[in-house]
């Protein structure tokens, strides 16, 4: 029976996608280390639904041990690979950028070798809007990129580049996705709209770097998911941006979740991060030529989505750490 791997599935995308794909029938093989990267609670609750499908199986593992790896491919039969794995977040690269080289570039290269060893239809990698870093807006694929200011960074432009490599070499089809500022329900504590919703909720300040007027790209978690399903059929290789085409700031972004809340927030404006970018927005003309994907899900309705469970979830959200 062929089954389709998918690393990270512990993750908010990880588990997103394959929650989708598992009300689809389809087989999923899971990989996750459960790190602490952030709270672990999250990662187990986000498991826990995934167990309830008869269809699942689960390896707690780390995709830097590539021989462990080896035996799971071996144990199963591997079609397809969609690769959401990884150290995550751009100001914690600074701090452990070792960690970033295992899990992002080690990870994805024992990925890779044993996609060539066992002859892996589709592969699907996880890059990041943060490759992009000093580039003007809006971001294109074929943009050349030379200045990454974050280490998180780096690896990801690495991944790419061997991806590259083990196509051009093993003929392996492999698509990078770059997601932009990905959010919705049950989503990654460290990330600005699970915190922004909780803080303000909690009636507890926000801490925003610079005067607010940044802006990113925020794209809805089902969006994001729809566009991974529809890549795994594709041939060849392709970097793909996939995000919203409309950027929103911080302070609107506030404001939106406030009035869904019925609170005003309470912000505390510090010195702006240098490593943050000032503002992001991809070109998805290539997403919508090759995979017919366009982003469903505005903000607003996104906003309320999120909170909507956030809601219904309140006693379970306030037991995570941010």
């Amino acid at each position: 029976m062929k089954k389709i791997l998918i690393t990270g599935v512990g993750g908010f995308i990880g588990f997103h996608t394959a929650k989708k794909l598992l009300e689809k029938g389809k087989h999923i093989i899971g990989i996750d280390n459960m790190n602490n990267s952030y709270d672990t609670a999250l990662k187990e609750y986000r498991l826990s639904k995934l167990k309830h499908f008869t269809n699942f199986i689960f390896y707690k593992q780390d995709i830097a041990n590539r021989e462990e790896l080896k035996m799971i491919f071996s144990q199963n039969k591997i079609e397809k690979i969609i690769h959401l794995a990884g150290k995550a977040g751009v100001r914690k690269s600074l701090e452990e950028p070792q960690e970033y080289i295992s899990s992002n570039i080690l990870g994805t290269v024992n990925l890779l070798e044993l996609s060539k060893d066992f002859k892996i239809d589709n592969f699907i990698n996880a890059s990041s809007s943060s490759v992009y870093a000093e580039n003007e807006i809006p971001f294109i694929e074929n943009n050349h990129i030379n200045k990454i200011s974050s280490p998180y960074g780096v690896t990801k432009r690495a991944t790419e580049l061997f991806t590259y490599s083990y196509h051009l070499n093993y003929k392996l089809n492999i698509v990078n996705f770059r997601f932009f500022t990905v959010y919705g329900s049950i989503g990654r504590p460290d990330m600005s709209i699970f915190k922004f919703i909780k803080l303000i909720d909690n009636n507890e300040p926000i801490h925003i770097f610079g005067d607010g007027e940044q802006t990113r790209s925020f794209t809805f978690v089902d969006d994001i998911v729809n566009g991974i399903i529809k890549a795994l059929e594709l041939t060849g290789f392709e970097t793909i941006n996939l995000g919203n085409d409309k950027r929103y700031s911080l302070n609107y972004l506030i404001k939106a979740i406030g009035k869904e809340l019925n609170k005003k927030a309470k912000l505390i404006f510090e010195e702006t991060n240098s490593l943050d970018m000032p503002d992001t927005l991809p070109d998805i003309q290539k997403a919508n030529k090759l995979l017919d994907w366009k982003p469903e899900i505005d903000l607003d309705e996104g906003i309320s989505k999120t909170i909507n469970w956030h809601i219904e979830n309140r006693e379970l959200v306030n037991s995570f750490i941010l």
